[in-house]
């Protein structure tokens, strides 16, 4: 899967070990699905999953990795996987504006991915068919990328993975049903009934939208107007969420939590979000019984590079390195759920 900020890579047998515990959960809603990471490892737990994100490129990776059946898709995926490879390489839009005019992509594999998703436009396949192949062809640029996994900004050297060519490979696909929708989180939030509703919401100012806008306009193919250094889609400026601004998120998690209509939550939040411990739980509270663990976890790359001036000097000393991710379950019996930490050798929590 791609390079993510908000990646629950190390969270995943956390929240699977929680959701295993619950009696008789079977439909699962992942409200804000991102790379569809935690979706993908609940549908392979045998989970019936709804995977939803408002953004394109995350909708293609539900799509991808919860919606599609593997054994319907994998055949012909693999075979126009072969003829895409096999393309010619053609500087288009994509060489253009994120090899030439910026330095996501070195040109060589920014002339495969015009070539690679024009071919892909022309086809007209049905839409999950295209969305593997649009996840397959963003997971093959983001392999070669030259980025700290941020697309506010590139590195102003080539990084040693951008030389090697292009190639796409079929995603992790998995057999049986699931469903992806993209919905704006409020709206996704009301009307059917789920067993467990998991919320992982932007949790302060950064926006996936301009933080992934080289993958929105690679799926979109609308060739958007760009502006700035980053070649951001000239629509970044004017997006706005309440999910990112400090005044408005307790608000907008608040509307949520009392429309969706589940029997538990699972709500993951950053120690280092808008909202502290005890604002979340007080906002769960009159959902039922609340309780919390803690994961220690390593901050995004960004701070473990450190802080620098436009003109790439060191300026300052990131203040820690490390955070805590939280987990706040809501519903019957919670406490009890998450009393014993005994989950496996491999995980380790503690409780709040």
């Amino acid at each position: 899967m791609i390079k993510y900020i908000g990646s629950k890579r190390v969270l995943v047998p956390h929240i699977v070990e929680i959701v295993r515990r619950l009696e008789g959960v079977r439909t699962v809603l992942d409200l804000f699905s991102g790379t569809s990471r935690v979706g993908h490892a609940l549908k392979a737990a045998g989970y019936t999953v709804t995977a939803n994100d408002h953004t394109s490129y995350a909708y293609k990776l539900a799509q991808t990795y919860v919606a599609a059946d593997r054994t319907l898709v994998e055949e012909p995926a693999r075979a126009l996987i072969a003829e895409l490879n096999a393309l010619a390489p053609q500087a288009g839009y994509f060489t253009q504006t994120f090899c030439e005019r910026s330095r996501y992509l070195q040109p060589h594999n920014g002339e495969k991915v015009d070539a690679i998703r024009e071919r892909i436009a022309q086809l007209a396949l049905e839409p999950v068919l295209e969305a593997v192949l649009l996840v397959s062809l963003m997971e093959a640029a983001d392999r070669v990328d030259s980025t700290c996994g941020l697309q506010m900004a590139y590195l102003k050297g080539w990084s040693a993975r951008s030389h090697q060519g292009l190639e796409l490979r079929l995603p992790a696909l998995l057999d049986g049903p699931g469903h992806a929708t993209q919905r704006e989180a409020r709206d996704a939030a009301r009307g059917r009934a789920y067993d467990l509703v998991y919320l992982d919401p932007p949790y302060n100012q950064h926006r996936y939208l301009g933080n992934y806008h080289v993958w929105e306009s690679l799926v979109r193919w609308d060739k958007p107007e760009v502006y700035g250094t980053a070649m951001k889609r000239i629509d970044c400026k004017d997006y706005k969420s309440d999910f990112n601004s400090r005044v408005r998120i307790l608000g907008a998690l608040r509307e949520i939590v009392e429309h969706v209509d589940a029997r538990y939550l699972l709500v993951s939040f950053n120690d280092e979000g808008y909202v502290d411990r005890h604002e979340m739980t007080d906002l769960l509270r009159d959902r039922g019984e609340v309780a919390g663990i803690e994961v220690d976890y390593k901050r995004y790359v960004g701070a473990q590079i450190g802080i620098y001036n436009p003109q790439g000097a060191k300026v300052g000393k990131v203040s820690h390195l490390r955070n805590r991710e939280r987990l706040f379950l809501v519903g019957p019996k919670a406490k009890r759920i998450l009393a014993n930490p005994n989950a496996g050798e491999q995980l380790a929590w503690s409780q709040f």
